[in-house]
């Protein structure tokens, strides 16, 4: 492995596998976590290396984390940046039989 392609992997983090992504799925969309300074071309370019398809856009977004409280203590989840990855048509990534 090339430190090009260790670079990818630190870029994408995970899929993110909910009851929208699925259903976005359907609309040749696929959602992924990604590491939070990672821009839309590197993101492009990894999702594209990675799994050997073309990409045609892709949307980013900060989802804010939650505040929790547990047996009084104040407590927050951390902020994690989420892609979601329009490929071209003919393109598949199928992210559920990895589990």
């Amino acid at each position: 492995m090339s430190t090009q392609d260790s670079r990818h992997y630190d870029i994408i983090v995970s899929p993110v596998i909910t009851e929208k992504a699925t259903s976005a799925s359907e609309h040749n969309k696929v959602v992924f976590k990604v590491a939070a300074k990672a821009t839309k071309p590197q993101i492009k370019e990894a999702i594209e290396k990675l799994f050997d398809v073309k990409v045609k856009g892709v949307n980013t977004l900060v989802r804010k984390g939650k505040t929790k409280v547990f047996r009084g203590q104040f407590g927050s989840q951390s902020d994690t940046k989420r892609a979601v990855v329009t490929l071209e048509e003919g393109h598949r990534i199928d992210v559920t039989t990895g589990l």
